[in-house]
């Protein structure tokens, strides 16, 4: 028999672990499908060569957390398990810019800076947001840059999802689900993006989905979502094992809410328009593709003598001008296996194709290129750096039918494309090779492919006043077909040029504080209709346990 629900959720990252608990407070009886496996600080990965921990590769028998997902013309990087993102997340909670707010896409619904405030606090309180407090070697070369570029008064310390403490400190522990006596304070071994196995890392099977499950959040790990259908006046979601599974399995639901990432849920949403399933889904579906403009690049010293893993995993930023924002990053000693994704900085741009460039300077510059090859302690060895832009540049996404099937791509959105590389990105990895006696690298599928790579792939599905201009409305509701919402980061569509994981859950926060509780009237307008105001609507049962302050957990 086919389970029914009043709200099934597809992803458990930021957007669907905000829904799943938000809607269960207001009474809906909630399913979470999540493709990837449950983890606990136990069973994280202990380096990146732990491959079956560490990589999302099901058809070749690896089920970890970090999915690499090739899309034509971008790398994306991507969490999966419960907890989505927030497993392999650097922890960083930036707000956008603010050109961000007055993008075209949505700037013209409401002012959203002002209507978003409330919702960036409360979720940064349940986030457990501070202040990186350590400086670290990482962060003197990143002064360096600055100093170099003339911006050294822009330098800043990083807001991050993580509890400081000791390393010996157990966490008090009053509504997040620590783990007893291993949910300890950060060890600034750099492992947040391989998963923190002290649970000092607030990720999201931590806080709002321990909150969910408590209230009668049923979630189902290892549910790959594959279809979506109209059914018995709702909706039937299909699942299987991810991988080579061909049984499938089906839940029902009054609403469906996709939540599986800018890439999982255009997917989903580019397969049921082709195949007739949703007949009037927006024709700006794939539309605004965004990636933050973003470029990895970065600089390895010769030597160890100088560790550049200690930290979190993102320490602090600068911004060269009012468009870019760099932050260093880094992986914990031992997980090295991302290095083999590295090689020699070659320019783009010009008439000279890339992948030509590359070959010159591996003929030109042998032992820079041979030593590019070599990963040993290549975490220590390595100052990554994370370029992000806020200019206004696009993909477009789409379908495309390869030997195993259907899957993602994207292609230059004409008249603004993405940049294929950073002029300033690769400036400031020369910079920071020069101040650590080292070479300056990129990634091998920017340089060969003219593919950068991304962890903060966004829009698609954006946010717009009506199906001539974005695929939900200002309620995240997909205009067209009633009981279907998108609430992850693929209704952003504007290049935040910043970490778009605060500005996920803000969004995701605020759109839930508009549904009714279940069986109350909606107070939004109905779909269609011209934007209006709505006050938040109080949870008939909220998750606050006792003790446990009540401003954590609602907007004020």
């Amino acid at each position: 028999m086919t389970p029914r629900y009043d709200v099934v959720i597809i992803g458990s990252g930021f957007g669907g672990s905000v829904s799943a608990l938000r809607l269960a407070e207001k009474g809906y009886r909630v399913a979470v499908l999540e493709a990837g496996r449950r983890w606990t600080d136990a069973t994280l990965p202990t380096t990146s060569w732990d491959l079956r921990r560490f990589l999302w590769m099901p058809r070749l028998g690896l089920r970890g957390i970090q999915r690499l997902s090739l899309l034509g013309r971008v790398m994306a990087l991507s969490g999966a398990g419960v907890g989505g993102g927030s497993l392999v997340w650097a922890n960083v909670a930036y707000e956008p810019n603010a050109a961000a707010f007055d993008d075209p896409q949505w700037s013209s619904i409401t002012d959203w800076k002002t209507e978003l405030a409330p919702f960036f606090d409360q979720a940064r309180r349940m986030l457990g947001v501070t202040i990186n407090p350590v400086e670290t070697p990482a962060d003197e070369v990143v002064q360096t840059i600055a100093e170099r570029l003339g911006v050294a008064d822009t330098y800043h310390r990083t807001p991050v999802a993580v509890h400081i403490g000791t390393p010996r400190e157990t966490v008090p522990d009053p509504y997040f689900g620590g783990e007893g006596p291993d949910r300890t304070g950060c060890h600034f071994c750099g492992g947040c993006m391989i998963g923190c196995r002290y649970g000092a890392k607030n990720r999201l099977d931590k806080n709002y989905l321990h909150l969910a499950e408590r209230l009668g959040v049923e979630i189902f790990a290892e549910h790959e979502a594959v279809a979506v259908r109209p059914r018995n006046g709702g909706y039937a979601v299909e699942t299987r094992r991810p991988g080579w599974g061909r049984r499938t399995r089906a839940f029902e639901a009054d609403d469906v809410i996709f939540a599986a990432g800018a890439r999982g849920t255009a997917t989903l949403l580019h397969r049921m328009k082709d195949q007739g399933l949703l007949p009037h889904l927006s024709d700006r579906l794939g539309h605004n593709t965004r990636t933050n403009s973003e470029a990895l690049v970065g600089a390895t010293a010769r030597d160890d003598r100088t560790d550049y893993s200690y930290g979190v995993a993102i320490t602090s930023s600068i911004h060269p001008d009012d468009h870019t924002h760099i932050e260093p990053v880094r992986y914990p000693r031992g997980s090295n296996a991302m290095g083999l994704l590295s090689t020699v900085l070659v320019d783009g741009g010009g008439r000279v194709p890339r992948w030509l460039r590359f070959l010159a300077t591996a003929v030109r510059r042998p032992r820079v290129f041979l030593r590019s090859l070599s990963v040993r302690h290549w975490a220590q060895r390595t100052v990554i750096l994370l370029v992000m832009q806020s200019h206004d540049n696009a993909l477009r996404s789409r379908l495309r039918r390869g030997p195993l099937g259907t899957h993602l791509t994207t292609e230059l959105d004409h008249g603004r494309p993405n940049p294929t590389y950073l002029p300033i990105a690769n400036e400031a990895a020369r910079i920071a090779a020069d101040t650590i006696g080292g070479d300056p690298g990129s990634s091998i599928n920017e340089v060969l492919l003219d593919a950068p790579m991304t962890a903060h792939l966004i829009g698609g599905a954006c946010i717009g006043e009506g199906p001539d201009t974005g695929v939900v409305d200002a309620y995240h509701r997909v205009f067209g077909h009633r009981g279907l919402h998108v609430v992850d980061g693929s209704t952003i569509g504007a290049n935040l040029g910043a970490n778009p994981s605060l500005t996920i859950t803000a969004l995701a926060e605020r759109a839930m504080a508009l549904w009714p509780n279940a069986g109350d009237p909606d107070p939004r307008p109905d779909p269609g209709a011209p934007y209006e105001h709505v006050d938040p609507v109080p949870p008939v049962r909220p998750a606050v346990p006792t003790g446990a302050p009540a401003e954590l957990f609602y907007a004020r």
